[in-house]
């Protein structure tokens, strides 16, 4: 309380400033935050497996894919959202099967290119508290709870890797890719960098690393850089009609397989 004049008062009240809010609520710690009981690992063990049955079940008669990996913030009118729609469209020609993190963005961009032009088009989705909504041009959408998971299926059933623009999630995806192509852990399955502009740092920094010894200069040989959707489809296509031949699988009635 203030006194001013006479009995003239004026008070004054203290108000408490609000509490900042996270701008991206955190997840739920299900792993990272120490040891559990060996019943919760267990269970946890049993979830994963869960996960992956899902998408093994899901995913098996699918065809054989071209992932295009690339940012969710991107929106319609963005200038990398059409060759996004482009490869898609391109891919359902090719007569392969799109297959995006089933978000928004770019990965909307290439299931909508593949959806439009009658191609098949497939969602590895991923529970996030943000961003991360289906999009509706996907005939199959899967989702699931570990980002592990999610990136073990997105290579599993593909032939080549289209990695447009995009952030932290697409440079995991990138580097998983190519270190997984580069120890020979899954063949060499072409890698196509979509950007010319955007990814040059990312070019000169890996020049260093080769420089510095980390890395081999043939590694990147394992990667096109284009700006041109015609360049990277052909070598995609040339590369794979050189490499493979496709075989259907058989489906069991008595497993449940729908056709």
């Amino acid at each position: 309380m203030i006194k001013l004049f006479g009995n003239l008062h004026i008070t004054m009240e203290a108000t408490a400033k609000p509490k900042n809010e996270a701008i991206i609520p955190p997840k739920k710690h299900v792993y990272l935050d120490g040891p559990k009981s060996r019943g919760y690992e267990l269970g946890f063990a049993w979830r994963v497996f869960k996960q992956f049955l899902k998408g093994f079940r899901n995913l098996h008669f699918i065809g054989p894919c071209i992932t295009v990996f690339g940012s969710a913030r991107f929106k319609e009118d963005h200038p990398y959202y059409a060759p996004a729609r482009e490869f898609g469209k391109r891919i359902a020609e090719l007569g392969f099967t799109t297959m995006t993190g089933g978000g928004p963005g770019i990965m909307e961009a290439a299931n909508r290119g593949a959806f439009e032009n009658g191609g098949k088009s497939v969602g590895c989705n991923i529970q996030l508290p943000f961003e991360q909504l289906a999009n509706p041009y996907t005939q199959k959408s899967i989702t699931f709870e570990h980002f592990f998971v999610r990136k073990v299926l997105l290579v599993k059933y593909s032939y080549a890797f289209i990695i447009m623009p995009g952030g932290f999630g697409t440079m995991d995806e990138f580097f998983e890719a190519l270190t997984l192509v580069q120890t020979k852990t899954i063949t060499q399955f072409p890698i196509v960098l979509f950007g010319k502009e955007y990814y040059k740092p990312l070019m000169e920094t890996t020049e260093w690393m080769a420089q510095q010894g980390t890395i081999s200069k043939e590694d990147m040989n394992l990667v096109l850089v284009t700006d041109s959707v015609d360049e990277a489809m052909e070598h995609i296509r040339t590369y794979i009609s050189t490499n493979y031949k496709v075989k259907p699988r058989n489906r069991f009635w008595w497993l449940l397989e729908k056709r």
